[in-house]
């Protein structure tokens, strides 16, 4: 026997969803942070080879020795220099060398005499570039030196690609800790949204809670249509029993006849809505709800209309959010103020068209979009339960595979609900 798999609560839904943001979003902050890093890292071997580099060229000593002395001369005095300050500054290579890029001093002594492996500017400039030398690829500056103006060699300072990467590698902890940080403050805040969403929720599936917010919405709007219509019933057994007191008989006979007459014409109306008796007490209600109010009630169901094709309560929350939307708007709208529902097979008869329209103002083009999302409302900001009902009808009409168009002149709600819907 098949074993239904129990749908996720919302409130694990909303907790792996949160999860899962949080670790995208830190995963991209750190790909930033690591390429932020990597190009801080070779920003600064350029500054610090670019900063040594001038500052050996601009030494009396170094000067002088490629000035007046011989090679051999000049390498005595300038190799412990330059291995003293590569030991002191961390740095992979100083070469020294003649006008023509002979080498006077090198990392590796074996070469010095030979020809410097790089870029020699020129006009002379001081100039930085990635090359492969003796030693691998490296960052390297070169600049030249000068002796009263005349030119007498250059020094060329550099740090291998290998040096970066160590560097960068050093960083990469702090990196690593920040990114951990970030996800476990993430966890720790998805496990607190969990846990008031479940305490809110409980267990139900996000379909659940859905269901759920359509079901109160249904029990409320039936409740005020009931109530509507409980109390204009009163009303007028009120006024026939006031007749009967005054002696004036005939009246009170035509005012029940009169109103008999009238519900029983609305439950006609009703009667059509087959398989959906639901709705079809809805509509009653919300015709006692519409006379209250002051507002003219037109209601037509096909006798071709199907029926079924949501759950009671979803379509009772469907149609009853459009008509009390369709209420407030014409009330607040000019005279005549009125209503007209219609429910009609669509052109392959399998699905259902809903129309509701009103005398109201209409839904300006520019929030035609916005009035479906939950939370937005035209009306005052104190009505309770503002922006709940459209996003409501909007759902049920997308988990349905339908549509919802807008009309004006006058203000229009058309829904299409496919044929094959939930039974």
């Amino acid at each position: 026997m098949a074993i239904r798999r129990r749908a996720r609560s919302a409130a694990s839904v909303v907790f792996v969803a949160l999860v899962i943001a949080v670790v995208v979003v830190t995963a991209a902050l750190a790909a930033v942070l690591l390429w932020t890093t990597q190009q801080s890292v070779t920003a600064e071997s350029e500054r610090v080879t670019r900063t040594l580099a001038l500052a050996l060229a601009d030494t009396p000593a170094v000067q002088n020795a490629l000035a007046d002395d011989t090679r051999t001369a000049a390498t005595a005095v300038l190799q412990p220099v330059a291995a003293r300050v590569m030991t002191d500054a961390r740095i992979d290579f100083i070469t020294i060398m003649e006008p023509d890029g002979t080498r006077v001093t090198h990392r590796d002594v074996s070469v010095i005499g030979e020809t410097y492996i790089g870029t020699i500017p020129q006009p002379p400039a001081t100039f930085t570039e990635e090359y492969t030398g003796t030693l691998g690829p490296s960052l390297r500056t070169i600049t030249p030196v000068y002796d009263d103006g005349r030119l007498v060699g250059w020094v060329s300072v550099g740090v291998t690609t290998g040096s970066i990467g160590a560097l960068f590698l050093e960083r990469l902890p702090v990196v690593a800790i920040a990114a951990i940080v970030a996800v476990a403050a993430g966890f720790a805040v998805a496990l607190v949204v969990r846990r008031v969403t479940r305490r809110v929720t409980g267990d139900l599936s996000a379909r659940g809670v859905r269901e759920t917010l359509s079901s109160y919405e249904s029990m409320r709007t039936l409740g005020e249509a009931l109530r509507a219509q409980t109390h204009e019933h009163g009303n007028r057994m009120h006024t026939a029993a006031s007749l009967v007191e005054l002696g004036r008989i005939d009246e009170a006979i035509a005012l029940l006849t009169e109103a008999s007459r009238q519900s029983q014409a609305l439950v006609d109306v009703a009667a059509g809505t087959s398989g959906d008796p639901a709705v079809g007490a809805l509509l009653l209600g919300k015709a006692s709800q519409a006379a209250e109010r002051g507002i003219r009630w037109e209601t037509h169901i096909d006798a071709e209309a199907p029926g079924g094709l949501l759950p009671p309560m979803e379509m009772v929350s469907l149609v009853g959010n459009l008509v009390d939307n369709a209420l407030d708007a014409a009330a607040a709208g000019l005279t005549p103020r009125w209503v007209s529902t219609r429910l009609s097979p669509d052109v392959s008869g399998t699905g259902l068209i809903i129309e509701v329209a009103d005398s109201g103002a209409g839904v300006p083009a520019e929030l035609r979009e916005r009035i479906f999302q939950r939370g937005f409302s035209t009306k005052a900001a104190s009505a309770g339960g503002r922006g709940v009902g459209l996003a409501l009808v909007g759902a049920l009409v997308r988990d349905a595979g339908g549509t919802v168009e807008i009309g004006t002149t006058p203000s229009r709600f058309t829904v299409t609900l496919p044929g094959g819907g939930a039974a």
